[in-house]
């Protein structure tokens, strides 16, 4: 499959008259609890040719395609992401931290991240994370029997406030890396552990149970998060000077 999507990023960029610098999985393949049918979500970023952007109709900043056979892709022109950079937008942030990359402009991957590291939100990082994690709770774990994976789209917002407030740092996109936080109880890690078990050997809509450790977490730190993110500060943002220096450069 890595060939392919490969395969289909080159026409991607010969059809649109574009360069991709970076591309890389998102979603549950990066995170590490992939199913057995898990799709593959392909995101790049890209530049248009310099005279695009000098142009007075408009031209669309995000390219998407019709999921084909295991296959969601799509990216992010160079000015939409780093107008997101500058707020600190957790998916680009993920993508960045992706163990999964099928293209790679390594000196463009390298200037982009070393951007990213003057920007710390720690505050709009986990009203992000915990937005998400109490939304998943509320439409699909409070039925008495639930899909397995939501219990991922839950736990692993959680588990990245807590990476943040304990460690002062954007959280890593595996899941099992987040398992490594040392205040999780072992009885929540048994639990956790035979639920990824059951994910990556299931369906992806399989359901179950509810897990009562796992219910009994989430509600603690949700309730936890709600208090917290209000002692946060939000810092100041990266200039629009830098990130323009940064923008000539890659689209000449």
């Amino acid at each position: 499959m890595d060939q392919t999507i490969k395969q289909e990023l080159d026409r991607i960029a010969e059809k649109e008259q574009i360069q991709i610098l970076y591309a890389v999985e998102s979603g549950s393949r990066a995170w590490g609890f992939p199913s057995k049918d898990s799709d593959y979500d392909v995101r790049f970023i890209y530049t248009r040719p310099k005279k695009s952007y000098l142009q007075l109709q408009p031209t669309k900043d995000v390219l998407e395609y019709p999921i084909s056979g295991d296959l969601d892709i799509s990216g992010w022109d160079l000015d939409k992401t780093l107008k997101l950079l500058r707020k600190n937008n957790p998916a680009l942030l993920e993508w960045l931290a992706s163990p999964i990359i099928y293209k790679k402009n390594t000196s463009f991957y390298r200037e982009l991240c070393l951007l990213s590291d003057k920007i710390q939100q720690p505050k709009g990082l986990i009203y992000h994370y915990l937005h998400m994690a109490k939304g998943n709770f509320r439409d699909y774990l409070k039925q008495e029997q639930v899909k397995s994976k939501k219990y991922f789209y839950v736990l692993r917002p959680l588990l990245a406030c807590m990476w943040i407030e304990y460690y002062h740092e954007k959280p890593p996109v595996p899941f099992e890396q987040l398992l490594t936080i040392p205040s999780l109880s072992t009885d929540f890690l048994d639990a956790v552990a035979q639920l990824l078990i059951r994910k990556k050997a299931g369906e992806e809509l399989a359901l179950e149970e509810q897990i009562p450790e796992i219910q009994a977490f989430i509600k603690e730190k949700i309730t936890y998060f709600e208090s917290y993110v209000l002692t946060l500060e939000t810092l100041p943002s990266i200039s629009y000077d830098e990130l323009n220096d940064f923008f000539f450069k890659w689209i000449e």
